[in-house]
């Protein structure tokens, strides 16, 4: 699904957001990354009914104009690094802002990816000793396979795991530092019959899990072995909750996309499990929604909630999730088709959520702004400080 500038008219906005009693919002922890950037105001004051109670959620266009905006990494001084998947370039937006948003400038450009498909720049993280290593690391197409891959801005990307299974459209792409200070990936079958899910020398259909080196964790399931778990169709999105459990999308299957709680050494049943199985081999989704309504690509958490971000559900979802990992009451929707496609996902250090959107590809309809980052900020100051 390749780029495309679209000449549709902007839509006005009005967006009014429900949300359930269940979804609890409390103070957000100390930042993670230095100071916010200055933000610009916000675009839209929504309002969310939680029964009795009410509260507004803020929803701010930080940046306008990019291109298929896949992953999103902070720096240290509260800017982000941005990837997007077909131009090969990763940006950094803020902390500087102007008129129309977040200061947007290149930072890299890769000439090693080769984008098409759903392939292309992919997911990004940032080391968790930036500050004294600058290096950042990606998850990037080649013509023949995918590749993770480590830089220092400016300098020369060095490959530290190749062999990763290339396709069309089952790329996996997700990538993140876990709370242990490994770096997990997230990758794609890439096969119609889903041969490389279920194969453990294949790095197919997997999250893996490794040290900066690309080399397997102390730990994992299998000595030597980079899989942490298996069975998986394609994992665009990686992310943990204050007691360090791990969720992470899973989308292209055919009936079903699934938020799931990944455990290690875990099996997550593709090819032979779409969604919810009823025997006890394969671990079962905590969620699955129906493919047209989710293809949900990033996840974020924040306080019990989680948030997925949603391709051709054109949403958000939320979920409150309660402290034996099941889901408290029905997940909630936001932002149903006002700005199409959405993407990336992240926590923000300072507790608000950025969100991409996905439409300046062969799927999706663009209007002149497309693509954007948004923020969203909760103003009983939960997610997000107003």
């Amino acid at each position: 699904m390749r780029s495309r500038r679209g000449r549709a008219a902007v839509a006005t906005l009005a967006v009014v957001l429900a949300l359930t009693s269940g979804c609890s919002f409390g103070p957000p922890g100390p930042d993670k990354a230095g100071t916010a950037p200055n933000l610009p105001g916000p675009s839209i004051a929504a309002t969310a009914s939680a029964g009795p109670d009410e509260q507004e959620i803020a929803v701010t266009v930080l940046a306008k104009g990019l291109e298929v905006p896949w992953g999103i990494a902070f720096l240290p001084d509260g800017s982000a690094l941005v990837t997007e998947r077909d131009t090969a370039r990763i940006l950094k937006v803020g902390p500087e802002s102007g008129a129309d948003g977040l200061k947007v400038a290149e930072v890299a450009r890769l000439a090693e990816v080769r984008p098409s498909g759903d392939g292309g720049l992919l997911g990004i993280a940032v080391s968790p000793k930036y500050a004294s290593d600058k290096t950042v690391f990606v998850y990037y197409s080649t013509a023949t396979e995918n590749r993770i891959g480590k830089l220092v801005l400016g300098k020369t990307l060095e490959p530290i795991l190749t062999g990763i299974p290339r396709s069309a459209g089952q790329n996996g792409g997700a990538l993140a530092f876990g709370p242990d200070g490994y770096l997990y990936a997230g990758t794609g079958d890439g096969t119609a019959t889903g041969t490389q899910a279920q194969d453990p020398k294949s790095l197919g259909g997997k999250i893996l899990r490794m040290t900066t080196a690309g080399k397997p964790a102390p730990g994992n399931p299998v000595k030597g072995s980079l899989v942490w778990s298996s069975g998986h169709r394609n994992v665009p999105g990686l992310t943990w909750d204050k007691t360090k459990r791990m969720f992470a999308t899973e989308n292209t299957q055919p009936k079903f996309s699934e938020l799931n709680v990944v455990q290690k050494g875990k099996d997550y049943g593709w090819p032979r499990a779409d969604g919810t199985t009823t025997g006890g081999e394969f671990a079962n989704p905590l969620v699955a929604w129906p493919a047209a309504e989710s293809s949900c690509g990033g996840v974020a958490s924040f306080e019990t909630t989680v948030a997925t971000a949603c391709l051709l559900g054109k949403r958000i979802y939320l979920l409150n999730v309660t402290g034996n990992g099941t889901v408290l009451g029905n997940p909630q929707d936001l932002l149903n088709d006002k700005y199409g496609r959405l993407r990336a996902l992240v926590a923000a250090p300072d507790g608000s959520l950025w969100v991409s959107t996905s439409n300046q590809e062969d799927a999706g309809e663009p209007d002149p702004e497309d693509d954007r980052l948004i923020r969203l900020v909760f103003s009983d100051g939960g997610a997000g400080r107003s």
